[in-house]
């Protein structure tokens, strides 16, 4: 199954053209928006030409995801120690966004590796800024503690208005997604899809891989959560996340995988359609031959 990239490919082509254009001093002003409704918009004038400004709007939280001055908790640190003194965050950022990043081109590292590496972190900001809290769980499961101030229960952006929820322990976290569509015929392919998924999970002898369940029902450690964001017409996923799938360089594959899981199913459940439709235009060319 494919697997969402965790850089967005449209940045990442216009930082590499920036940079190998540079003194051309073209100005740029791009506005675009990627999956779960994240919005970019990068400037660069013709007098600053080395300063390429980027600013990302996130989806709207629910009202059980705390954001903190406009971000999720732990995104600010995750920017500076991913990013380093390459970035400046501007204080406010643009208007209509949560976050503005002033990079300076000229002094990015000069290796041709390294700078492609940093590049493309760039264009992952994405998941350097929603993946941060998570991150922030997962690596306290690593050394396998809970952060003190944690709550029992978390609530994480993924969409606008919509949050997955997560139970950190110090030997597992339980992952759980309301998964949502507002499509009846995605409704029917998404339940069909991830019971499939579970199933298919359970029977190829994935055992390294987080042990993974569906239900109707919302499960027992979403009690007491709000009616609204329990609204689930395609069921329940839950994932356990136990401190082996987390180490080391696991933990970066783990942080983009659970960020995106409903974008990944969303993507195959839309594949699946368009493998319908296509399939009934098919069966309705062969019929008007009979």
């Amino acid at each position: 199954m494919i697997l969402l990239q965790s850089h967005s490919r449209f940045l990442l082509q216009t930082l590499l053209n920036r940079v190998h254009n540079i003194e051309k001093g073209v100005e740029l002003d791009h506005h675009w928006v990627e999956f779960d409704d994240v919005r970019y918009h990068i400037q660069v004038s013709m007098k600053n030409p080395h300063i390429f400004l980027l600013s990302v709007s996130l989806p709207t939280p629910s009202s059980e995801t705390i954001f903190v001055c406009g971000l999720p908790f732990g995104a600010i640190e995750a920017i500076k120690a991913a990013y380093g003194s390459h970035v400046q965050i501007l204080d406010p950022p643009r208007d209509g966004f949560n976050l503005t990043l002033k990079i300076n081109l000229s002094k990015i590292p000069a290796n041709q590796d390294q700078r492609h590496a940093f590049l493309v972190k760039v264009a992952s900001v994405r998941e350097v800024v929603l993946g941060a809290p998570l991150r922030v769980i997962l690596k306290h499961l690593a050394s396998r503690t809970v952060a003190p101030d944690m709550d029992r229960l978390v609530a994480l952006v993924h969409r606008p208005k919509e949050s997955f929820f997560l139970l950190p322990q110090v030997d597992k976290v339980t992952v759980v997604y309301p998964m949502r569509f507002n499509d009846s015929i995605d409704i029917v392919l998404a339940t069909s899809f991830l019971q499939e998924f579970v199933e298919a999970r359970r029977t190829a002898g994935l055992n390294n891989t987080p042990p993974c369940s569906w239900s109707h029902t919302p499960p027992v450690e979403l009690k007491g959560v709000s009616t609204d964001a329990l609204s689930a017409n395609a069921g329940f996923v839950s994932f356990v996340i136990f401190p082996r799938h987390v180490e080391g360089p696991k933990l970066d594959r783990t942080v983009w995988s659970l960020s995106t899981f409903h974008a990944y199913v969303s993507y195959h459940v839309k594949m699946e359609e368009v493998m319908l439709k296509e399939g009934m235009i098919l069966w309705k060319g062969i019929g008007s031959f009979s």
